[in-house]
């Protein structure tokens, strides 16, 4: 859907290089800007959409703090020290 406003831009500019009439030419330049903008806009959005996390895949606070509880059962069971978050190292 985006390529077909570069498409349409591409089409306003060839007219208005082809046409005699100076409004027309003002009207497919302006025509052709917006096209390019949109085509632009489209093409950022869908890169932004394409790199977006999946809204699915988050965890809610309770299964993260079942996950935190089995990982300390998990490191008791091993006998390694729980690493609380006052002792993890500041950046």
């Amino acid at each position: 859907m985006i390529w077909l406003y570069l498409l349409l831009a591409i089409v306003a500019f060839v007219i208005a290089l082809k046409t005699t009439s100076m409004v027309v030419v003002i009207l497919c330049l302006l025509a052709a800007l917006g096209f390019l903008i949109a085509w632009v806009l489209g093409l950022l959005a869908q890169r932004i959409g394409n790199q977006s996390r999946d809204v699915e895949i988050m965890l809610d606070p309770q299964a993260l703090r079942r996950l935190r509880e089995q990982a300390e059962a998990r490191s008791q069971t091993a006998g390694v020290p729980p690493v609380s978050q006052h002792d993890s190292p500041q950046p």
